[in-house]
């Protein structure tokens, strides 16, 4: 697909261009609080996939893109008021964010309300084109489905026991039931559920300990962390005399880091900015060491993903932003983006991706976990299941 929509761009010498109204993107991230690190990155590569996909122009189909931005702290109340607010008041055509998986099933019942698009990046949990979707919510971020399911082509052999150390909410839980329901050989054990702003590991790390050391076989803990804390600090505990590794899936560039002592380490990952090799991942790459001074990190390719698939979905109708239109173009919609092509599907708006199957390299050149390419696990072969109920 050419550098994204030179039809769309057309559309500037329309002689009504220059009274079109613009088009509003509200981003309702977490710009404050906990997740913040990775909204920022979300909010990088929003403007970035916005810049690409419009040759820099901010303009598609005759109108001019706007991007306003709210932080809702990490609060879901907040999050709330904010979108309808949004819609309301500031007069959205759509909405992106956020970052937290319980603040993003906040605000699905809004965008209902309101009959206008949130589409969700970076949020994960299963439940949002899940049970709780309805069909004004699209999603370029993977869900949890797409992690368990990656991660268990690197852990689901017959005679593994696994013991799972994630978070107490949404994105910890549903986490967990897709990694369950994604085995087929290994089997969980032990599942240990700590506070999302836990720092101290040391009780739940000897549960686990508990759980796994006397199990025959491989024995592995599995951390789904997002957020503040290290969770990688049980390994401290020297978890190796039980004969137990640690494991996890890809994070950003700064959660990888403690990873460097665990060179060999396998696991799956939604983006390594060295992995894929087409162009949009080309420039990205070169823009955000151009600008930032270090490579793309792992939600910033979601938030240009998002960008992407709105210019594309405005190209598609000719600059009509009325819900329903632009419902019709984004279903069953393809649009190229870092990771390659993600193609939303029709059923329940989430995009189907690749994800990537890694083992990590301590490489002394860069302070993170270098995360080497095994395979890619393309979305073919991942039976991501449809869980939306409506």
């Amino acid at each position: 697909m050419k550098r994204i929509l030179l039809a769309a761009l057309a559309g500037l010498c329309m002689s009504s261009a220059a009274a079109a109204k613009d088009f509003v993107v509200a981003h309702v991230y977490d710009k404050t609080g906990p997740l913040e690190a990775y909204a920022r990155q979300t909010q990088n590569g929003l403007m970035l996939g916005l810049e690409y996909a419009t040759h820099g122009t901010m303009t598609v189909a005759g109108r001019k893109i706007r991007v306003i931005e709210k932080d809702n702290q990490g609060k879901p109340d907040v999050a709330r008021a904010q979108l309808a607010s949004a819609y309301a008041d500031d007069g959205a055509d759509i909405a992106v964010g956020p970052t937290s998986s319980g603040v993003a099933l906040a605000m699905l019942p809004i965008a209902e309300e309101y009959e206008k698009i949130l589409l969700v990046e970076p949020a994960v949990a299963d439940s949002i084109t899940g049970d709780k979707w309805n069909r004004y919510i699209f999603r370029t971020g993977r869900n949890s489905s797409q992690d368990a399911i990656a991660n268990a082509v690197a852990f689901d052999q017959p005679g593994t026991s696994i013991g799972m150390l994630t978070q107490d909410y949404a994105f910890g839980r549903d986490g967990v039931k897709a990694f369950k329901s994604a085995l087929k050989h290994a089997r969980i054990v032990h599942e240990e559920y700590l506070p999302a702003n836990a720092t101290d590991f040391t009780a739940g790390g000897q549960r686990l300990f508990d759980a796994l050391k006397n199990q025959p076989g491989r024995k592995i803990i599995f951390i789904l962390w997002a957020g503040a804390g290290n969770p990688f600090k049980i390994a401290d505990l020297d978890p190796k005399r039980f004969g137990i590794e640690i494991a996890t899936g890809g994070n950003t560039l700064a959660a990888m880091t403690p990873l460097k002592s665990l060179a060999g380490m396998e696991g799956a990952t939604y983006y390594y900015y060295g992995i894929p090799k087409n162009p949009v991942n080309d420039w990205l790459v070169a823009e955000h060491q151009k600008r930032y001074g270090q490579p793309p990190d792992f939600f910033t390719a979601g938030g240009m993903s998002a960008g992407i698939a709105i210019v594309q979905a405005l190209a598609k109708t000719g600059g009509n932003a009325d819900t329903d239109t632009l419902i019709k173009a984004m279903e069953g919609m393809s649009f190229d983006t870092p990771k390659g092509k993600m193609t939303f599907r029709p059923e329940d708006h989430q995009a189907m991706q690749s994800m990537y199957h890694f083992r990590i390299k301590n490489d002394p050149s860069v302070p993170w976990a270098v995360q080497d390419l095994v395979r890619e696990i393309t979305p073919d072969q991942m039976s991501v299941p449809i869980q939306n109920k409506r």
